[in-house]
């Protein structure tokens, strides 16, 4: 094995702007009565800190002068992403892999993830569009003890495999600050249609990234 090439999903192996950006969207817009856009989301992700979009959609609530409880915040936002039964707008995410892409990768790499989703919400995604492909470990949000910028889920994933050297693949600046911290090369994604890319290919430069490219089907030749 060449090393562990570790994964951010949102944004980089899925498709959510149907999904996760519009369950913050709707959320704000639901304690608020303000509708917001969706470059005012991309704003306040690229401030940093706000990995988290339940964090997220509960500081613009309050910055917005709404007192709303977390907890209700939260409720709300499952009630839109997962709706009742799994069949909220998570269905409504895009798989960005090309046909093939993840199986050659696999031949030469271990394949890891390293998400702010949870483990269980990040399995629903995987099963649906990747059941065959082998990532391991994943590590979700329940599994660090502090949330990106912190390393603390590359860290565990370096620590699990010591003999390999790893790369990430995130479309944050706080993807990019956890794999400085974590002292790993960095690859940022910043997408084509993402209105605020030329600042967002700007942080990751900021934040050292060995590479800036448009989508995840672009990795291999940055690999190589």
């Amino acid at each position: 094995m060449k090393g562990i090439v570790v994964f951010d999903m949102d944004g980089v192996l899925v498709d959510v702007t149907a999904s996760y950006r519009e369950t913050i969207i709707r959320t704000i817009e639901r304690f608020t009565g303000r509708p917001v856009t969706r470059d005012y989301i991309q704003q306040i992700k690229n401030r940093g800190g706000f990995n988290d979009d339940f964090q997220l959609s509960h500081t613009v609530i309050t910055e917005f002068g709404v007192k709303a409880r977390y907890e209700d915040v939260v409720d709300y936002f499952q009630s839109v992403f997962l709706g009742a039964n799994n069949d909220g707008l998570i269905l409504e995410e895009q798989w960005l892999p090309s046909d093939g892409l993840l199986a050659r990768l696999a031949r030469e790499w271990r394949l890891a993830i390293f998400t702010g989703r949870t483990r269980a919400e990040a399995r629903l995604t995987l099963d649906r569009f990747a059941p065959d492909i082998r990532f391991d470990p994943i590590i979700g949000n329940e599994e660090v003890e502090n949330q990106k910028p912190a390393p603390d889920g590359l860290l565990k994933i370096r620590a699990a495999w010591p003999d390999l050297r790893a790369v990430y693949l995130g479309d944050t600046v706080d993807d990019a600050r956890s794999a400085r911290a974590a002292g790993v090369p960095f690859i940022g994604v910043a997408a084509q249609h993402n209105s605020r890319r030329d600042e967002l290919a700007g942080l990751f430069r900021a934040e050292c990234a060995q590479a800036v490219i448009e989508n995840v089907n672009q990795i291999e030749g940055v690999l190589s």
